[in-house]
């Protein structure tokens, strides 16, 4: 019985929730696209942004349930690093993180109509992996962007994975938060790939929970080695799931 209320309802998800959804990342994309040039990209990201998240995971409906706020300090610059499941962690990360923050993402989306344009306005960050040199540049001008609090938010795995079985992370967040001596903010995200599969279309209600950990330390970082620290992040973030 519950498998047929699921097929059912993909009629809401492909007549209500796929077409909102792209008409409202149309429009945000736009929006953000033109306060950025106008330079109010903080403003965009804050107000535009963060509602557009939390519109589409109301409408799936998701229930996100959050821990670990308290770990997180105001005015406080990080390195974030989460794990990745799904397409709906971005819809999380963006309606429920409570940092101003530019966002490390692959070269491939640039490519992603309006939306490639509107994160480029914002400040995010493309890499291409595939450039050595040209990742390195990527990475040098992201520092640049790390002020009055602005964070910095990775998906150090590389690509989706499902469950608790995270992938190896890799160490471009690492590195950047040892040469910047910024704080790790390692953040679980539970349940993700629940709602929508990495590699599938059918959006299926769910609860999703997004974790906080206690930061790893400047001090800790100074005193540990990469691997060292990749491992405890991989740890701590695994442990919620």
């Amino acid at each position: 019985m519950k498998q047929l209320w699921l097929y059912i309802f993909q009629i809401y998800v492909w007549l209500f929730i796929y077409p909102f959804s792209w008409t409202l990342t149309v429009l945000v994309a736009i929006t953000i696209s033109v306060l950025s040039i106008m330079g109010a990209a903080q403003f965009a990201g804050r107000y535009v942004a963060r509602p557009w998240g939390k519109i589409i995971l109301w409408i799936t409906p998701v229930k996100l349930i959050k821990k670990g706020t308290e770990n997180i300090a105001a005015q406080q610059s990080y390195v974030v690093v989460a794990n990745h499941q799904s397409t709906y962690d971005i819809l999380v990360i963006y309606g429920y993180l409570p940092l101003d923050f530019k966002w490390v993402m692959k070269i491939e989306l640039r490519k992603v109509p309006f939306l490639g344009f509107a994160c480029e306005k914002m400040g995010h960050i493309y890499v291409d992996r595939r450039n050595r040199q040209a990742s390195i540049q990527a990475m040098e001008a992201a520092k640049e962007k790390l002020i009055d609090g602005t964070s910095v938010v990775f998906f150090p795995e590389g690509t989706r994975s499902s469950g608790s079985n995270i992938l190896p992370f890799k160490k471009g967040a690492f590195r950047m938060a040892k040469d910047l001596q910024l704080p790790i903010l390692p953040v679980t995200i539970q349940g993700a790939d629940q709602v929508l599969a990495s590699d599938g279309f059918f959006i299926t209600p769910g609860q999703i929970r997004l974790t906080f950990h206690q930061p790893i330390t400047v001090k800790e970082i100074n005193t540990s080695s990469t691997n060292e620290i990749i491992d405890r992040a991989e740890c701590v973030i695994a442990s919620a799931l």
